[in-house]
């Protein structure tokens, strides 16, 4: 009998699936901002809607499925009037030059990248198709004492 992985090799237990208004047009942005590369074949309907299409981001596979009619209870933030109940969190070696990739293919910037207290370097910005993005680098590590330390004077000053 012929043993069958249950997670395929290419991916991890988790792996996000991004719903959004017109994948093919959002793999082109993610491809432009992240350098992301797209794997495998798409799996369109019979509409030629994106079912399936999986984006490789670093070392991280993301899926992105367009948003479906006929009641899929799937909904992309453009149809939540910009609401997300999750946020893809990236790492980066060069966090400014990632940044200024995803802005220049028109990311819009949520939070500024800037120093952390909490020891990176990072900022938010959300994609012409709703997701929010966390663009960040460890900058230096911190002992558990330090991060509480910081964390009060941040949380005291705000």
């Amino acid at each position: 009998m012929t043993s069958v992985s249950p997670v395929p090799e290419h991916l991890h237990t988790v792996t996000p699936r991004l719903v959004v208004r017109d994948g093919a047009a959002a793999i082109d942005f993610y491809r432009l901002a992240f350098g992301a590369v797209e794997i495998g074949e798409r799996f369109t309907g019979p509409s030629g809607e994106l079912i399936h299409a999986e984006i490789r981001i670093g070392d991280s596979v993301v899926m992105i499925s367009d948003e479906g009619e006929n009641g899929q209870p799937a909904k992309s933030p453009k149809s939540l009037d910009g609401i997300v109940t999750a946020i893809m969190a990236t790492y980066w070696e060069d966090v400014d030059a990632a940044w200024d990739r995803a802005v220049s293919a028109g990311a819009e910037v949520l939070y500024p990248l800037a120093d952390q207290f909490y020891g990176e370097r990072g900022g938010r910005v959300r994609d012409p198709f709703g997701q929010q993005w966390m663009l960040s680098q460890r900058i230096e590590q911190l002992s558990h004492a330090e991060m509480e330390r910081r964390a009060a004077s941040f949380f005291e000053s705000s």
